[in-house]
C-alpha cells in the first residue's frame, strides 16, 4: 500500500513509529484486580445511567488506557494478544468500562498511525495517562453504517491566515461523549472525507446525554452539536480525502479489535454464570442441568464462545507486526464474538430463567449490551458483505490463473 503524508495537508510523509513490545507492570493483574472491583458495581452504573467519575479517574490511574501505545508515548507497547485478554476480561463484567479503553484506544490509534509527529508528542501520552477522555464523532442521523455520508462541516476560517478551522454538525451516539475532553470529528473538508481533534471545551460544542437506551447504559453516551467550533488548523488529522479511509478506518479497526475480546469474555461471563445455575438449582428432585434441553443450550453457548475466542486469538497474532496488519482477521473476530455474545447471553438468560430478568443480573445486561456490539463498529450484515468480498476477491484471483492458495486459509495465515 503506496504511503501517504501522515499530518495536515503540508505534512511530509513519515511512517508510523514501531511497536515497542515493553511490559513492565503485570496489567494483566491490574485487570483483573478492576473486574473484581467491578463485579458487584456494574449493575448500579448500568441501572444509575452512567459510569462514575472516579472510575474513569480509576482507569486512568490503571495504565490501562491505550496501554498498547508504544512507551515514549506513555503506553505500555502491550502485544495485541495482552490487550485482548485484558478487554476480555474488563468486557467480561461491563461493556461500559470496556467501552472506556475502546474508545481511547481507538483515538490514540488513528493518531499514532496518522498523526504528525507533533500531533503524537501532544495528544498520546495525555490519551495514554488518562488525563484526557477520549471519544470518536462518527454517526449522524443519515450516516450510520454508511460512514461517507457525514455532513458535518470542516472549513477554513475565512481569515487571511487560515490558521484555523470551523466545524459544524451534528454527530450521534458518541460514546463517553458526554464527559468526553477531545473528540475526534469525522467530517467534510472540500468535499473529501477529514478528520480532526476537536476540544470538548470550546465555544459551540454542545452536549445532549441519552438515557434508558437497550445497552451500554453506563458509558456515558451523548448526541453532540457543533455550532461553528473554532480549533486550530494543526489539529486536522491527515489530509482531506483519508479521513474515513485512513483515519477513521484505523479507529474502526481497532475498535473491532477490542470489541471482538470484550464479547469473548461476555459469552465466557454468560456460559459460567448460566453452567453454575444449572449445576445448582433443583426443579423437585431433579437438577436443572439434567434436562436435555438446558444441556443443548449449555453447549452451544459454550461452543460459540470458544469459537470466537480462537478467532480473536487469530487476529491478535495477525495484528502483532503492526498497523495495517490483520484487518481481515479482525473483521472476522467481531463478527463471530458479537454473535457469540448475542446467543450466549440469550441462553443464559433462559436457563437462569426470572434470576436472568432481575436486575442485577449479569447475564441479562449483557443479553442488552450484546444486541448494540452486534451493532457498533460494523453492523453484523454490513460485515457479512465485507467478509463475502475478501473471500470472492481471493478465489476469484485464484480461478482466474495467479499463484494465490485455492485451498482453505487459516485467520491469521497470509495468503
Amino acid at each position: 500500500m503506496a504511503r501517504v503524508p501522515e499530518g495536515g495537508p503540508d505534512a511530509a510523509t513519515t511512517d508510523p513509529p514501531p511497536v515497542e513490545p515493553v511490559e513492565p507492570v503485570d496489567l494483566s493483574r491490574v485487570a483483573a484486580d478492576l473486574a473484581a472491583n467491578a463485579h458487584d458495581r456494574a449493575a448500579r452504573w448500568d441501572q444509575d445511567g452512567g459510569l462514575p467519575d472516579a472510575v474513569r479517574k480509576e482507569v486512568a490511574a490503571s495504565g490501562l488506557l491505550a496501554a498498547d501505545l508504544p512507551a515514549r508515548y506513555g503506553g505500555a507497547g502491550l502485544h495485541p494478544l495482552t490487550l485482548g485478554e485484558i478487554t476480555a476480561r474488563i468486557g467480561a463484567e461491563c461493556s461500559a468500562l470496556r467501552g472506556l479503553l475502546t474508545v481511547q484506544g481507538m483515538v490514540a490509534a488513528a493518531l499514532l498511525r496518522w498523526g504528525t509527529e507533533a500531533q503524537r508528542a501532544d495528544w498520546l501520552p495525555r490519551l495514554a495517562a488518562g488525563e484526557l477522555t477520549a471519544g470518536f464523532a462518527a454517526t449522524e442521523q443519515g450516516a450510520g453504517s454508511a460512514l461517507g455520508s457525514v455532513e458535518t462541516r470542516i472549513e477554513a476560517s475565512g481569515r487571511s491566515d487560515h490558521q484555523e478551522l470551523v466545524v459544524s454538525g451534528h454527530k450521534r451516539w458518541v460514546t463517553f461523549g458526554a464527559v468526553a475532553d477531545v473528540l475526534l470529528v469525522l467530517g467534510k473538508y472540500e468535499g473529501k472525507p477529514a478528520a480532526v481533534l476537536v476540544d470538548a471545551d470550546r465555544a459551540g460544542v454542545e452536549r445532549e446525554p441519552v438515557n434508558g437506551q437497550l445497552g451500554m447504559r453506563g458509558a456515558r453516551i451523548a448526541h453532540l452539536s457543533f455550532n461553528g467550533v473554532r480549533v486550530p488548523r494543526h489539529q486536522l488529522v491527515a489530509p482531506p480525502g483519508l479521513g474515513l479511509s485512513h483515519v477513521a478506518g484505523t479507529a474502526l479497526d481497532h475498535g473491532r479489535f477490542t470489541v471482538a475480546w470484550g464479547c469473548v469474555g461476555m459469552a465466557e461471563a454468560c456460559v459460567e454464570d448460566a453452567a453454575t445455575h444449572a449445576a445448582v438449582r433443583r426443579q423437585g428432585d431433579i437438577p436443572l442441568g439434567d434436562h436435555q434441553s438446558v444441556r443443548s443450550l449449555l453447549a452451544r453457548a459454550a461452543v460459540d464462545a470458544a469459537g470466537a475466542r480462537q478467532l480473536a486469538r487469530a487476529a491478535a497474532e495477525a495484528r502483532a507486526p503492526g498497523p495495517g496488519h490483520g484487518v481481515s482477521e479482525t473483521l472476522m473476530a467481531k463478527y463471530a464474538a458479537a454473535s457469540a455474545a448475542a446467543e450466549s447471553s440469550r441462553a443464559a438468560v433462559q436457563v437462569l430463567g426470572s434470576a436472568g430478568c432481575a436486575p442485577d443480573s449479569r447475564a441479562g445486561r449483557h443479553f442488552r449490551d450484546a444486541k448494540v456490539m452486534e451493532i457498533i463498529e460494523g453492523a453484523q450484515e454490513v460485515s457479512e458483505l465485507h467478509i463475502a468480498e475478501r473471500l470472492l476477491r481471493r478465489f476469484g484471483d485464484a480461478a482466474h490463473g495467479t499463484d494465490r492458495p485455492v485451498g482453505p486459509r487459516l485467520p491469521g495465515e497470509s495468503p
